[in-house]
Formats: structure tokens, sequence, C-alpha cells
């Protein structure tokens, strides 16, 4: 485990971008369907995410969803939300926990949708792509300063896979980072409940395949339901026939 925080390593921007502050940033308009963070100032396109990193995030935000509703926590997870770093520098983060209120917050505000500095988020998640360097280095000092409780990295890379989490010790205000690997659950310092397995994070089933199979499972509970309510039914029309025989001075146990 370790509590400093490496050297900030500069990312590359792309020269021909324009310088912005931060507030030119929130209503930028770049090329179509380019997604844009800001750093220091400068404009850095995002990659394509690949495959396996969509089906990782949905997978994420799938079991996120489920354990903040289970929970009836007042939080939400999103994708695509921006989180505010530093005076002019802003980041997308794979998937965001935040407060709903925090989120209608931010939504009131003309612009794109970013959280602010008095807006912090409970959990940012990163998983790691072309520039390994940004998500391990120059994210986490950002996240970090920024005060985000709790810094999550996905790395499904082959011979780096593993989850790290990020958070902030009892009375201190450096990251410490606990790494899990492929054969272990991930545990989050925010949420000490919620458990996933990592090889599942690294390696997810399709989430249309998990709606599927609960879905699946919602519909036996439902059947066995309707099963025991037949019987229900079933025993109180026997017994009322029972009581009125009876009535009738005819025993039901000899008929």
């Amino acid at each position: 485990m370790s509590q400093s925080i490496p050297p900030v390593l500069t990312e590359q921007p792309v020269d021909n971008l324009p310088t912005l502050t931060f507030e030119e940033y929130r209503f930028y308009e770049g090329e179509v369907d380019v997604q844009y963070e800001l750093y220091k100032g400068k404009l850095i396109p995002m990659p394509i995410a690949t495959v396996l990193h969509t089906k990782i995030c949905e997978y994420l935000v799938y079991h996120l969803r489920l354990y903040v509703v289970t929970h009836n926590f007042d939080l939400v997870v999103k994708r695509g939300l921006g989180v505010r770093t530093e005076e002019n520098s802003s980041r997308i983060p794979d998937v965001v926990i935040c407060t709903q209120s925090i989120l209608e917050q931010a939504g009131a505000r003309p612009g794109g949708g970013i959280l602010g500095f008095d807006e912090t988020p409970l959990v940012v998640i990163e998983v790691v792509s072309e520039n390994r360097r940004v998500d391990y280095i120059t994210k986490r000092a950002e996240y970090n300063l920024a005060d985000v409780p709790e810094y999550v990295i996905v790395d499904p890379a082959q011979n780096k896979q593993r989850v790290r989490v990020m958070a902030f010790p009892k009375g201190d205000d450096i990251y410490a980072e606990v790494n899990y690997l492929p054969g272990e659950e991930m545990v989050s310092v925010v949420f000490p409940h919620l458990r996933l397995s990592v090889k599942e994070i690294l390696d997810p089933p399709l989430v249309e395949k998990l709606i599927k199979a609960e879905q699946a499972q919602l519909r036996e509970l439902k059947q066995a339901a309707m099963e025991r309510l037949d019987f229900q039914k079933q025993r109180q029309r026997v017994e009322k026939m029972a009581a009125r025989l009876r009535e009738l001075g005819v025993d039901p146990d000899t008929v």
C-alpha cells in the first residue's frame, strides 16, 4: 500500500486545438461525436472506446445501479458526466457516482454537464485505455487534489490485470491504494458492503444477458407466487364447503 503521489506527467494536447478557460470549455463545440477533456486549458480528444472497454463500463454501471437502488441510496451512477479537477482542467470519467441533488444542481446550469468544485462525486472510475500514465499518475493526482473520496482504476491489459482502489486513510489527505487481482473480490471503501469479482469486471458478461437472467428469475418467482395463491384459494373454497356441510348436519370427513 502506497501513500505517495508520483510526479504528474504532462499529457500531449493536440497543438491545433484552442486554449480554453473552463467556462469556454463548458460551451465548446468541437467535432461531432468527439468528446474532449480539458487539461490545464488544452483540449484532449478522448479515444474511441474498444468493445471490451464498453462492456466493462456497462457491467460496472449495471451492478452499481443495482446496488444503490437496492440499498435505497439517494445516489446516481452516470457515464459521460464531467468532473472539474483544477482551475482549467476537467475530466470525463468512465463512471461517476454522485448524489441526486448534485446532479440536478449541475443540470440546472447551461453548457456541458460538469460537476463543479463544490459538487464532488463520491466515486470516479477510469478504465485504462491508450495512455496508461494519465490514468495512473496524472488523473490520480487531480482526483486526489479534488478530494474525490474514491478513485478506482480498472486495468484489463494482459499481464497487468487488476482493479486498483484509492481512497483517503483516516486522518490523511493523500490517497492510499489497494490492488485487487483476478480471483479476488474488489472492495469499495465508500461502499464497504459492495463486493465485485475482479475476474468478472475484467471479462464481463453482456449486460443484456444479466438482465435476461434477472427477468427469468422474476418470472419464476411470480409463477411460484401465483401457484401459492391458487392453492390458498382452493383451500379456502374447500373449507367453506365443509363449513356449509356442517351447517346442514353432514360430517364432511365422512362424505
